[in-house]
């Protein structure tokens, strides 16, 4: 199998070239990689048609051994073809290779978590009283739409596909044009499974919103997950609501490293400087608010700020590439625009990276980190997702203080706590906000646990045990019996 050059939707067990073709650009490059069908409106109809079909037409919903089998086939599939999975990442959405390495390696261990759910969708019975019996069970709600975002396009399908289809679900992947190739490459795999019936996964990529919306108002989709921006989940979750849907958002944060004056700079300053550059910050957990204690600031500007100036761009092709390309031009504008407007606000530069210089990179989406020293809590560039290698620095006093700076923010997505005391790093994570706390690391995921966001970094979780709540249904079931004479 290899790259897909003509992407093409995936609907109902058939290839679909619906709407105009488009160009795949590499934004390390600029260059064109492929082409793209980009759905019109009545694509994603025809793939709701397909899903529901398959949902009451197919064994899938009632058959849970078969669907473990399935997913475990599906997980053998993506392990079979992983080096084409992480070219792909490679090639369209500008990862360096051991990032793209890190996100495909998720993805057969979420399938896999996904086939013991399947066979775990236990509900409960109970003789309510004499001669009644009385039982709960758990449902798979019908179709859902997954709306997937183009940062890690290719794990944040599966991370919500693998538990709609656990819980029996047939679904409707909304990819974007970013990831068209990913997609297509997605859907070829799903194909390879021959006991998927055609129909319970169904791919479209678009470039605009429409089809999206269709997925989010039809009466035909109970189930909406969503990873994205905070201003388009609540967008999702008002249009939602007149059908009164289940909705599941993970939606933007804003990383803070909580550095206390007993922590391990040596330990700490390698992830600080990844937590900037991973996925060149277009990251939901990108380490973005520095905050540390006055004792190590002035240790933890000079060091951070040395690694920072010597982080190497570059494509994903050089070996020694430290950090890739933002998704495209647009992108590199809109950051630097919010830079340049922070430090017009009052914010210090410590390093500003920016726009690069070198002329091999000019054709490319780059942007190089920056580090700014804020004392004012309120500017955007410390309150708002800023989606590149941009890190703010504060400075606290008191672990009081810290944990209030921490939890300043409309975000509760994830934070880091750095200490070597015994006591404080749980004491302190269990006053923070947030929904992921890594303790001496950053974004120390574990797809077998729940992952979601406190406050405006959205609601419902995906991984862990819970991330089948959002496809399943309780249905209450009472029978009268005679009870047995005494």
């Amino acid at each position: 199998m290899s790259v897909v050059r003509e992407a093409q939707h995936w609907v109902g067990g058939a290839w679909l070239s619906d709407g105009p073709r488009r160009e795949s650009i590499d934004p390390a490059t600029g260059e064109v990689i492929g082409y793209f069908h980009d759905a019109p409106e009545t694509t994603m109809q025809t793939a709701i048609d397909a899903a529901e079909q398959a949902f009451w037409n197919s064994r899938w919903r009632d058959d849970a051994h078969g669907r473990a089998a399935a997913l475990s086939h599906l997980a053998d599939a993506f392990e079979a073809h992983l080096d084409e999975v992480i070219d792909t990442l490679c090639l369209e959405n500008g990862k360096i290779r051991p990032e793209a390495t890190f996100e495909a390696s998720l993805i057969p261990r979420a399938l896999r978590f996904a086939v013991g759910l399947s066979m775990h969708n236990f509900g409960r019975v109970l003789e309510s009283r004499p001669g009644q019996q009385a039982m709960s069970i758990r449902e798979p709600v019908g179709v859902a739409g997954l709306i997937i975002p183009w940062n890690s396009p290719a794990y944040l399908c599966i991370r919500a596909l693998a538990p709609a289809l656990a819980a029996g679900c047939s679904a409707v992947v909304k990819m974007p044009h970013q990831a068209a190739q990913t997609g297509a490459l997605l859907g070829r795999i799903v194909e390879s499974v021959r006991d998927i019936p055609a129909g319970v996964v169904n791919v479209v990529i678009e470039s605009g919103a429409e089809g999206a919306r269709r997925l989010v108002d039809s009466p035909q989709v109970p189930a909406i997950s969503f990873t994205g921006s905070t201003a388009t989940g609540r967008a999702i979750a008002r249009a939602a609501a007149d059908r009164l849907k289940r909705v599941g958002l993970e939606l933007g944060g804003k990383t803070p490293h909580l550095i206390f004056e007993d922590a391990d700079l040596n330990a700490v300053l390698p992830v600080l400087e990844k937590s900037c550059t991973v996925f060149a910050g277009q990251f939901c957990m990108t380490g973005s608010r520095i905050l540390v204690h006055r004792k190590l600031a002035h240790a933890v500007k000079e060091r951070l700020a040395e690694r920072l100036r010597a982080v190497r761009a570059g494509a994903a092709r050089d070996p020694l590439s430290q950090i890739g390309p933002l998704i495209d031009k647009t992108a590199v504008l809109r950051v630097d625009r919010a830079v340049e407007a922070a430090i017009a606000a009052g914010a210090r530069v410590i390093v500003r990276g920016g726009i690069p210089a070198d002329r091999a990179l000019a054709s490319g989406a780059f942007y190089l980190p920056t580090l700014l020293e804020v004392d004012d809590a309120s500017l955007p560039i410390a309150r708002e997702e800023t989606f590149g290698p941009v890190q703010t620095l504060q400075v606290f006093d008191t672990e009081e203080e810290g944990i209030a700076m921490a939890n300043d923010s409309d975000y509760g997505l994830s934070a880091c706590v750095w200490s070597r005391d015994v006591d404080r790093p749980l004491r302190v994570a269990r006053r923070l906000q947030a929904g992921l706390i890594s303790i001496n690391s950053w974004a120390n995921l574990a797809v077998e646990f729940e992952e979601g966001g406190f406050k405006a970094s959205g609601m419902g979780r995906l991984g862990g045990l819970a991330s089948v709540e959002d496809f399943l249904e309780y249905k209450q079931i009472t029978q009268n019996f005679v009870p047995p004479a005494h």
